[in-house]
């Protein structure tokens, strides 16, 4: 398999904040090996150990009974990103439930603009759960569920004052794994700043235990299990996390328990910034049905350009925004100024008062900021007209061409542990792109799409083929081989596997590059099932690369 290809690169914009959302629809698993290398496949439909049991109403009061109070949530709806346009999906993030009717805090972009909401309790996927949203705060990023049913175990705040060096907890599910993980540090700042691209705290706590994407909205707890702050933001490159703390965010949650908004008009969004500075907004990548911003129309994509005639998002941040709506109060009338990319038209109007209506339109601007630096999956570009888009993975390390229907996608860092041929295990992370019509069905093998990883840790193997070989106990069993032949192109070479299961085909290629052959391996698997598949193979056999650096 051989064929020319060109290295890709993008950037135009950026976003002026090293913060970054937490809420991912993301996935990773383990499987024994039975190879030199024993590769565990991600897995979409992987279990937890450990279930936890709902039974009767428990205050939780030690470290071990936390899980049985944290909740997977899971939001499934339409949402606009300034890159990629318009996409259908799901993403994970945490919760945990402070009542045991059922009333649970998470954050609010972790749930704002869902058209559907399921709650996974303690781990246990075996039953999963439908919410109702009560309330919520975009400005504080703050949320209020009610699970149904009853009797549930629940968390308590903290009662004593939060201070440096106190050891703390993160509880959650990462990575869209379904396993329960909490991870261990101490309180390093009592008040770093809260302003975020998509909030506006006045300060937060900030911590040294690891939180990674999924972790949104899951508690941060002491060492007897009490509720320190909510998580919301990562600066994994400084090994800073941060938390909304209980005097930030448990006037808010009263608030909520009487169902009642706060310094909210509605939307899920961000405050976004061209590079030249430009441009610069709140960008709506979703919108809460009946609320405010429904009724004055404003729609997923557009780019609040003002508030009150101020302009917004020139830091960055959401600070101007949220201040105004503090100000003047989210239930008055507000005057909005809005871009709408689609159209290229600017719009006028008033939040609770005027709807919006367009005051001049023709060419604006010819791209919206996007959103680098969100960790929620990637999702699908427009594209370019041609049938097939450029992806990139939430770091911006991995890039390829797929068709524009592959538009269910996910991105995460793969962190596994594998046996290798001689007895030693190997810990590594990778990062992972996936992309096809329906990510169910590339799961369970009954439908096309790609999954592109690529791990500097894999070198340790020893070789292209001893990956490939790795692999091969993932299709064994249920696929035939039908060839294994060799790889090479401008920039990689390597060797593939084809096997021919019972609803798809599957190409199996684990390459190094060229130029710097100890740097990296990567490992790319295509479902094919029509010919289109197979011209897609061909697009991204051309076009998947490794742009920037592995985690």
């Amino acid at each position: 398999m051989s064929t020319s290809r060109t290295t890709i690169y993008r950037t135009i914009f950026v976003i002026l904040t090293a913060l970054v959302l937490l809420s991912c629809s993301l996935l990773s698993d383990s499987s024994e090996s039975s190879s030199d290398v024993a590769a565990d496949e991600p897995d979409a439909a992987a279990e937890a150990d450990d279930s936890a049991a709902v039974s009767g109403p428990t205050l939780v009061t030690t470290l071990a009974d936390v899980k049985s109070a944290v909740v997977q949530i899971e939001a499934q709806g339409t949402f606009v990103d300034p890159e990629f346009g318009e996409y259908s999906g799901a993403g994970r993030g945490t919760g945990f439930i402070i009542d045991p009717s059922g009333l649970a805090v998470t954050n609010n972009h972790v749930v704002t603009g869902a058209a559907l909401l399921k709650v996974w309790i303690g781990g246990d996927t075996g039953k999963s759960y439908n919410a109702q949203i009560i309330a919520v705060s975009e400005c504080s990023d703050l949320a209020l569920i009610d699970i149904e049913g009853g009797g549930f175990p629940y968390l308590e705040w903290y009662s004593d004052p939060i201070q440096v060096g106190l050891e703390i907890y993160a509880a959650g599910f990462p990575l869209g794994d379904p396993e329960y993980t909490l991870t261990k540090g101490i309180v390093s700042k009592e008040q770093a700043g809260g302003e975020s691209s998509w909030a506006s705290v006045n300060h937060v706590i900030e911590h040294d235990a690891t939180i990674n994407p999924g972790n949104s909205g899951g508690p941060l707890v002491s060492a007897d299990g009490k509720i320190v702050g909510v998580n919301y933001a990562t600066y994994a490159e400084a090994n800073q996390y941060f938390a909304i703390g209980q005097e930030a965010a448990i006037p808010v949650i009263e608030q909520f328990k009487n169902g009642q908004n706060v310094d909210t008009v509605g939307i899920n969004g961000m405050a976004v910034q061209s590079d030249d500075g430009t441009l610069a907004g709140i960008w709506v990548s979703s919108i809460k049905s009946g609320s405010a911003a429904d009724e004055a129309g404003l729609e997923a994509g557009d780019l609040i350009t003002s508030l009150e005639s101020l302009p917004l998002a020139a830091d960055g941040t959401m600070s101007a925004y949220c201040d105004i709506i503090r100000t003047q109060g989210d239930e008055n009338t507000l005057a909005v100024e809005v871009l709408r990319f689609p159209t290229q038209e600017l719009l006028e109007g008033q939040i609770n008062g005027r709807a919006l209506v367009v005051v001049s339109s023709g060419p604006v601007v010819n791209d919206p900021p996007p959103a680098s630096g969100d960790t929620t999956a990637d999702t699908p570009p427009t594209g370019d007209g041609a049938g097939y888009m450029e992806i990139y993975d939430y770091s911006d390390a991995l890039v390829m061409s797929v068709p524009e229907t592959w538009n269910d996608m996910e991105s995460f860092d793969w962190e596994n542990t594998w046996e290798l041929g001689n007895g030693s295990m190997l810990d590594f992370v990778a990062a992972d792109l996936v992309a096809a019509p329906s990510l169910d069905d590339f799961y369970d093998w009954t439908g096309p799409g790609v999954d592109f990883s690529a791990s500097r840790q894999w070198g340790d193997i020893g070789g292209y083929l001893q990956l490939l070989d790795g692999t091969e106990h993932w299709y064994i069993d249920d696929c035939e081989k039908d060839e294994r032949g060799e790889y090479e192109d401008e920039a990689f070479e390597g060797a593939y596997d084809w096997w021919i299961c019972e609803y798809v085909d599957i190409v199996v290629i684990a390459v190094r590059p060229i130029a710097d052959p100890t740097a990296y391996l990567a490992l790319i698997q295509i479902n094919l099932q029509t010919e289109a598949d197979y011209d897609a193979l061909d697009e991204i056999s051309a076009t998947f690369d490794v742009i920037n650096s592995l985690p």
